[in-house]
C-alpha cells in the first residue's frame, strides 16, 4: 500500500510538473513579420544568449508562469531570438547576419538593442512592427505582466511607465 501511494505520488507530481511547463509558442522574427499582416498585433523579442544565467532564469521563472504565457501567446506575437546566433535574419526588407563587427553579437541584436547588448533584454514593436523600446534585464512574472500589460494595453500612450505601475492590478500576486 505505501509503495502504491509513493507511485501515485510521483506520478501527481510529474503530471503537475509538466502543465506547469511553458506553453508559449515561440515564433522567429520573420513569421512575426508576416503573421502582423493579415492579423495585426504587437511583437514582443526575448533578446536572449545561450550564456546568460539570467536568461535561462526568465525562461525558468516568468515565461513558465501560466498568465505570463496566455498574456504572450493572447495579446503579441512572441519572439525568442538568440543575440548571438549565426543564421541571417531578414526583417523589415533588411537581411541582418553575424559578421563578428559587435563581437559575438548578430547585427539585428544590435539594432534591436540600440547597441546596448545587455541580456536578457526584452523589445516591443507595435502592431505595424514599429520599434517601440528594449527593456533590459531580468523580470519576474510579477513584473513581467505589468509590463506586458503596458505595452498590450497601449498606456504607452497616454501615460508613462511610473503611473501606470501605479494604478495597475495584476492578475499575478
Amino acid at each position: 500500500m505505501k509503495k502504491t501511494i509513493t507511485i501515485f505520488f510521483f506520478i501527481s507530481l510529474s503530471i503537475f510538473a509538466f502543465s506547469q511547463k511553458e506553453n508559449i509558442k515561440w515564433y522567429s522574427i520573420e513569421e512575426a513579420e508576416k503573421l502582423i499582416k493579415d492579423n495585426p498585433r504587437p511583437i514582443f523579442i526575448d533578446a536572449y544568449t545561450d550564456w546568460c544565467g539570467w536568461c535561462k532564469k526568465l525562461d525558468q521563472d516568468t515565461f513558465s508562469n501560466l498568465i505570463i504565457a496566455d498574456i504572450l501567446t493572447t495579446k503579441f506575437y512572441p519572439v525568442k531570438f538568440n543575440a548571438e546566433g549565426k543564421n541571417d535574419v531578414t526583417f523589415q526588407g533588411k537581411t541582418f547576419i553575424n559578421d563578428g563587427k559587435s563581437g559575438n553579437a548578430h547585427q539585428l541584436a544590435v539594432a534591436l538593442l540600440k547597441g546596448q547588448l545587455s541580456y536578457p533584454t526584452v523589445v516591443f514593436l507595435n502592431e505595424k512592427g514599429q520599434f517601440l523600446t528594449p527593456v533590459p534585464g531580468y523580470r519576474s512574472a510579477k513584473e513581467m505582466e505589468e509590463l506586458l500589460s503596458f505595452f498590450a494595453e497601449k498606456a504607452y500612450e497616454k501615460q508613462n511607465y511610473q503611473d501606470f505601475q501605479k494604478s495597475f492590478k495584476g492578475r499575478i500576486q
